[in-house]
């Protein structure tokens, strides 16, 4: 579920977003872009970090909440039972408008 207008390329714009990993589901890098995230577990378990399954990384519970700035290199992901998270993304300016 996606609401709202990110316009990555004129940098302007927000848009909140509901993001459901499958049990199981991984990402393989990390990432980065140059717009505002917030972050917050609804439901599942998020383990961040890591290269592998077997490799052990910090692991998050439901009501977990993270704030990344732009710049910022996050992941990989990985998700054991599954996870729904509510994701929030918006460039600096939209906050002083």
């Amino acid at each position: 579920i996606l609401a709202g207008r990110l316009d990555e390329a004129g940098k302007t714009g927000n848009r909140t977003r509901l993001l459901r990993f499958a049990p199981g589901a991984y990402t393989t890098m990390p990432f980065v872009h140059d717009y505002w995230e917030e972050v917050y577990l609804v439901s599942g378990d998020l383990i961040v970090g890591g290269t592998s399954v077997e490799e052990a990384s910090p692991s998050f519970a439901p009501n977990t909440y993270a704030c990344r700035p732009p710049g910022v290199y996050h992941g990989p992901f990985r998700s054991q039972t599954g996870c729904l998270l509510l994701e929030l993304h918006y460039y600096e300016a939209q906050l002083f408008e």
